[in-house]
């Protein structure tokens, strides 16, 4: 398949994100639902192979029907050319490449990663659908390292083809059990042994068993030893390498009965009261042991008697026969009753022995169900089944109280001889967990630590100006208290932060009062000044945040004080004028006659002739610099002269000006703008 390509015309393919012996899978886009999906198809060359793509459509169907949080959900199953199962799509890493990222893992993390694949596979086993084909490959983790199993569908199917198909079954033989790699059919025990080598590989970063064909692996699984895995981490507690070397027993009867008794002895591995356990050893059963023996007939008493006397009636007639016979014949006969009467004990003392053997050997007795029943009692019925009280190993148990049993090794059920030991796993009670010192740490870190322990938390809050909004004031438990996880609620108190106030308004504060405000509730202070209208300089004319709004201690505030009243701006100007000469000859009276013409030249040359006689100017000026009470400027003139005046007025104000020549008014102007 090519990104583009659509199957059944409803998934669109995006990309290849896997591949194995048996399937491709590729994400891709739910047309119809509008999401992503994870489809898997059917391989190419099982596609002629009738009985595998009956099982891999069964099994898929099968699998729908398994709704857990650790399983993979499966949305749709067709057949588009090839059979394909759609599943919904998980983002984020499969077992193999977590472990290859995060190694060495921390053994809570170990179990906790271990105890949802044994909730799935739990899950699983309740519905009596077996996986067959537990590997890291077909566990994915997502990014909040939650667990979810893939694969139910195809491992049936994988399952009935030949281990030596190396290229294809090369990744499942590393976890195959010793029954399925000899050929068995496979059983919820061989689950438990793929889970068993799972968990070696999380603690070691490694498969037990390597090599270079799928046979030569096959082969070591039911061949060799399970390697210690002490050898490589010598702090790695007993208890946590004995749940490996159960669940990896080669004979099914040593492995757990069930993924239940596996999550439990997992679930206590780092159990302090489980420190000095010794290293799990199988129980070896030898040809005697495990062979059914018929019981033989014993002849009942009479029938011994009669045969006693037969034989003691040949014995006579063997004897009287002898007086006839010649002496020749005599040793003859005596030989041959010799050798019958050699016989004839013989058979008498096979006799003996298979009816004294019969009347003392054990007998057999069926394992009772002991999980919730008092130590005592349990002691009291062994001694009536003639069994033995072997190993007794304390353990907290949630549900079942102190000093009664767990469990049985072997288990319910299991046939064994009188005078067998049969070790019991006794309850402590639940476990009771010191309490740790949760002040100061944020409330999600605490609360998820807590309830990883059992306990159930509730929250408080409370106003704190020295913790940090949403770390821990308190705790209802002292740090060092012990307490019993799931009876036990714990309540933290979480900051809410400092308590906060409503701010007061400090319009028209001096500097004097707002710096008292500020020390007395802890605030910090910004302060700017600029013009204000009615605002006298020095007092506050604008503060932020606004009046009313809550503030906490610590937090800063910003205040303005007025300067006073704004001082207008001013536009400097020049405005040019001609004032005007006037000879004093023009200042004769009005009605004196006037020359004739004739004279006028004369008059004129006289007029060049005679000194000139100077004007005497005042300008006055009325602006933002100047009044009318005062002279601008005072000159004399003796010709008509150019005067460039410099005013100066507020925005939106005029200016003026008056010219008096020789005291009198001859030029004025009384709304002069820069814009004229």
């Amino acid at each position: 398949m090519i990104p583009g390509e659509r199957i059944s015309n409803r998934y669109k393919i995006i990309k290849e994100i896997g591949s194995g012996g048996m399937a491709k899978v590729y994400l891709a886009t739910d047309l119809i639902l509008e999401r992503q999906v994870a489809v898997k198809l059917m391989a190419y060359n099982f596609h002629n192979d009738e009985a595998s793509i009956r099982r891999f459509k069964r099994e898929a169907l099968s699998t729908t029907e398994l709704t857990h949080p650790n399983i993979v959900n499966v949305v749709d199953v067709g057949e588009d050319d090839t059979p394909y199962i759609v599943m919904e799509y998980v983002e984020g890493y499969d077992l193999k490449d977590f472990i290859k990222h995060h190694h060495p893992l921390p053994y809570r993390k170990t179990i906790g990663i271990m105890t949802q694949i044994l909730d799935a596979v739990e899950y699983a086993h309740n519905h009596n659908i077996i996986h067959r084909d537990l590997k890291p490959q077909n566990i994915l983790i997502d990014h909040d390292e939650k667990v979810k199993i893939t694969d139910f569908g195809i491992a049936v199917a994988l399952s009935e083809n030949s281990i030596t198909q190396t290229n294809s079954l090369l990744g499942s033989v590393h976890y195959i059990s010793p029954e399925q790699a000899r050929g068995s059919m496979a059983t919820k025990q061989s689950d438990i042994y793929s889970l068993g080598i799972l968990l070696y590989e999380m603690l070691s970063g490694k498969v037990p068993f390597d090599g270079e064909s799928a046979v030569s692996i096959a082969l070591k699984h039911f061949q060799n030893d399970m390697p210690s895995l002490k050898e490589n981490d010598s702090s790695l507690p007993q208890a946590l390498e004995n749940v490996v070397l159960r669940a990896t027993a080669k004979e099914a009867s040593n492995r757990y009965g069930s993924i239940v008794e596996m999550k439990e002895d997992l679930e206590s591995a780092l159990s302090a009261s489980r420190s000095d356990e010794a290293r799990f050893e199988p129980t070896s059963f030898s040809d005697d042991e495990t062979k059914m023996i018929q019981p033989i007939p014993v002849p009942a008493q009479a029938e011994f008697t009669a045969k006693t006397d037969n034989s003691r009636t040949a014995t006579l007639e063997l004897a009287n026969a002898s007086d006839k016979a010649s002496p020749q014949d005599e040793q003859s006969s005596w030989k041959k009753r010799r050798n019958l009467l050699l016989i004839i004990i013989l058979l008498l003392v096979m006799i003996g022995s298979l009816l004294v053997f019969s009347m003392t050997r054990p007998q057999e007795v069926q394992v009772p169900d002991f999980s919730g029943v008092s130590l005592e009692e349990v002691e009291n019925s062994l001694s009536e089944l003639n069994l033995e009280l072997g190993e007794l190993t304390e353990q907290y148990h949630a549900e079942i109280e102190a000093d009664h049993v767990i469990r049985s090794r072997p288990s319910e059920g299991a046939v064994l001889r009188e005078g067998a030991a049969i070790n019991l796993y006794v309850s402590m009670g639940e476990e009771r967990v010191a309490m740790e010192n949760y002040e100061g740490q944020a409330f999600e870190d605490a609360r998820a630590e807590l309830t990883d322990l059992g306990f159930t938390v509730e929250r408080e809050e409370a106003f704190s100006a020295e913790v940090q909004e949403g770390r821990v004031i308190s705790q209802s438990l002292e740090a060092g208290e012990e307490a019993v996880p799931g009876d036990t609620i714990v309540t933290l108190v979480v900051s809410t932060g400092p308590e906060g106030f409503a701010l007061r308004r400090l319009i028209g504060y001096s500097s004097v009062g707002v710096e008292d405000y500020a020390n007395d509730l802890n605030l910090s202070v910004t302060i700017t000044n600029e013009p204000h209208d009615t605002i006298p300089e020095g007092q506050v004319a604008r503060q932020s945040p606004e009046p009313g709004t809550t503030i906490y201690p610590g937090s800063r505030i910003s205040v303005v004080f007025s300067s006073g009243p704004e001082e207008p701006e001013t536009i400097s100007f020049d405005r040019g004028i001609i004032v005007d000469y006037e000879s004093p000859n023009n200042r004769d009276d009005e009605n004196e006659t006037e020359e004739s013409e004739e004279n006028d030249e004369n008059d004129e040359q006289d007029v060049e002739e005679q000194s000139l006689e100077a004007n005497q100017i005042e300008i006055y000026v009325e602006d933002a610099e100047n009044s009318f009470d005062e002279v601008y400027r005072a000159f004399d003139i003796f010709e008509d002269t150019p005067v460039i005046l410099n005013l100066t007025v507020e925005e939106g104000q005029t200016a003026a000006f008056r010219v008096y020549r020789d005291g009198e008014l001859i030029k004025e102007e009384l709304e002069i703008s820069p814009d004229d």
